[in-house]
């Protein structure tokens, strides 16, 4: 349960850009079957990660959402744009975990069939960006010499 309130970042590795920096994990049978139910709006921030889904529902969910579907290494295998309320979604066997988001997410975003993404807390977030930024920190002090 302690895992359900933690937030994650959603970052497009292949895009380089940010999906979302407050998604909810929902990995208990409880938790994957509530999902958004009851849901009014979503923030753009906001969304939640199905762990484990081959497949969801927006039975009960009053927003369209944005489902990306990932593989176990987090690759988007399937994306459906404004994905409407009270229908179920297609279901992918192949499929290892979905991402429902606010709509226009994967348009603003340009996520595309194949994208790598990378989804942590936002504390670890830094562990993947620390070589970047010790090189832009190189660049400006090699640029203030």
């Amino acid at each position: 349960m302690q895992n359900e309130r933690r937030r994650f970042c959603v970052y497009n590795k292949t895009r380089e850009c940010f999906l979302s920096l407050g998604v909810t994990v929902a990995n208990t049978t409880l938790s994957r079957l509530r999902g958004l139910i009851g849901r009014f709006h979503l923030k753009s921030d906001e969304g939640i990660w199905i762990v484990p889904s081959s497949g969801v529902h927006t039975l009960g969910v009053m927003v369209p959402l944005d489902l990306i579907y990932l593989d176990a290494s987090h690759r988007v295998i399937h994306q459906v744009e404004h994905f409407p309320t009270f229908r179920i979604a297609p279901i992918r066997a192949d499929a290892d975990s979905v991402l429902e988001l606010p709509t226009h997410t994967i348009y603003s975003s340009q996520t595309q069939v194949g994208d790598q993404l990378l989804i942590c807390p936002a504390r670890e977030m830094e562990k993947h960006f620390s070589f970047s930024s010790r090189v832009d920190e190189t660049r400006v002090m090699a640029v203030e010499a």
